[in-house]
């Protein structure tokens, strides 16, 4: 049985839903009441998009009111983990908040937690009974839409190992390697390479877990175009865009999941995880 704390987030269809009702106080607390007509003694599966601190509340609070209905097995599918690009404290006086998150959630003592592209092998390392779903499916059909005729772009070092495993799902499809610097303590963005002499026109995919302002895109999409690429597209599995798509458009063709949020009326594809899961 699946409870959609999400009421426009369902990703596993033709399954029977739990009836619930949920608000805030005007304090600012969520709350929560789960309709009691369903057989406690089955699995319950909770899906949610946590993009803030009070959708975490949310969690929690549901969790509580099923254990008070004597629900025994909770899993969880919570597609984004958030905090997950804080996984290492760089400069003191930094939290480390994916841990933060994962100590709340394992206090929940669930029995599985599934998470959509961890964004590092630090989220599933420190979340308990964790399963990470693989971006694999999600690229696939991508290069269905697009051709299967690209190169694969890894953007980073920190995107180098899973993009490989992408490359052998897909039948060994060849991979690019870029890098950049960051500034640690202004974030600012320099010094982009493409470790290619020439692209030959050939079409580039370039594949990440999180596009948030997409400044790494945007640097990187200048850098393989001095190297002769053809077309360029961006595909990231967890899509915030908080910049908007005006910036992105030097891609010819930008694809994302519904894992953080719904897109309506955008310049992106976006490619649903009932597709996908």
């Amino acid at each position: 049985m699946i409870l959609n704390l999400d009421p426009k987030f369902a990703p596993f269809q033709n399954q029977e839903e739990i009836k619930f009702q949920s608000f805030t106080f005007s304090g600012g607390e969520p709350h929560i009441k789960i309709s009691p007509d369903f057989d406690a003694n089955r699995k319950i599966t909770i899906t949610h998009r946590l993009n803030s601190f009070n959708d975490l509340g949310l969690l929690c609070i549901t969790v509580d009111a099923l254990r008070r209905m004597d629900v025994k097995i909770i899993d969880l599918f919570i597609p984004y983990f958030p905090a997950a690009r804080q996984d290492r404290v760089m400069i003191p006086g930094e939290p480390l908040s994916v841990k933060v998150y994962a100590d709340i959630i394992n206090a929940m003592q669930l029995n599985k937690v599934f998470v959509f592209d961890a964004h590092s092998e630090v989220t599933p390392a420190l979340l308990n009974n964790s399963t990470v779903i693989p971006n694999y499916t999600f690229i696939k059909e991508v290069l269905n839409r697009i051709g299967q005729n690209v190169k694969l772009i890894s953007p980073d070092g920190g995107a180098l190992k899973k993009i490989y495993k992408v490359s052998e799902f897909l039948g060994g499809v060849e991979v690019v390697e870029c890098s950049k610097s960051r500034d640690v303590k202004t974030g600012k963005l320099s010094d982009f390479k493409v470790y290619e002499d020439d692209l030959n026109g050939m079409d580039c995919l370039i594949v990440d877990d999180i596009c948030d302002g997409g400044g790494t895109f945007v640097g990187l999409a200048e850098e393989l175009k001095k190297k002769n690429a053809g077309k360029l597209y961006l595909a990231v599995s967890h899509g915030i865009f908080n910049k908007g798509f005006e910036v992105l458009n030097c891609f010819d063709g930008i694809f994302t999941t519904n894992s953080f949020k719904d897109f309506e009326g955008e310049s992106v594809q976006v490619i649903g995880l009932d597709q996908l899961v």
